[in-house]
């Protein structure tokens, strides 16, 4: 069972998107010839790296007790980074057209599939983490935290506010 970050890699990155559907079929054809899957995060939707990660921690989770929801692990992570059991909520958490700031995740990790990737991404050390302004407000919005909740849990909780909604999806399936 996967609980652990060894299994897979989350990595930061841009991409210029302008089919989507093209996007997602060379993305797939990477995983295929390097043997991993690959998914593509949305970071102006996740409230930095622990919410990537604990997305899909928790999506090979139920798909290895067979207690997915979606059809497949793609699917599966962008419901738990959503908190969503909606495939239609869960897919605004994945790519779109146009200037894309990206969460990657790889797995298992496979060094080959990263550089091939490079034809697609530009990969970045630039961390998203910080959770201010606009981002907040927002992330405030897509998962429901009322003001009475932050109040209750404390403004320095808010990340683990989101990441409870994350969680919450196995009790709500």
């Amino acid at each position: 069972m996967i609980d652990n970050a060894e299994e897979f890699e989350v990595k930061g990155g841009y991409a210029e998107i302008f089919d989507v559907d093209e996007f997602l079929r060379a993305i797939r054809a990477i995983g295929i010839a390097r043997a991993c899957r690959v998914v593509c995060l949305d970071a102006d939707r996740l409230a930095g790296t622990p919410h990537a990660v604990a997305a899909v921690i928790h999506a090979m989770r139920a798909w290895d007790r067979r207690s997915g929801i979606a059809d497949s692990i793609e699917m599966e992570i962008l419901c738990y980074a959503s908190g969503s059991r909606q495939c239609s909520a869960a897919q605004t958490f994945g790519i779109h057209r146009g200037s894309n700031r990206l969460y990657i995740a790889v797995f298992p990790p496979k060094q080959g599939a990263v550089k091939d990737l490079q034809k697609l991404v530009t990969f970045t050390n630039d961390c998203w983490d910080e959770l201010t302004g606009e981002k907040r407000r927002r992330l405030g919005e897509l998962f429901h935290i009322t003001s009475l909740e932050l109040a209750a849990a404390g403004e320095e909780k808010f990340r683990e506010l989101v990441l409870e909604r994350v969680a919450l999806l196995d009790v709500y399936k």
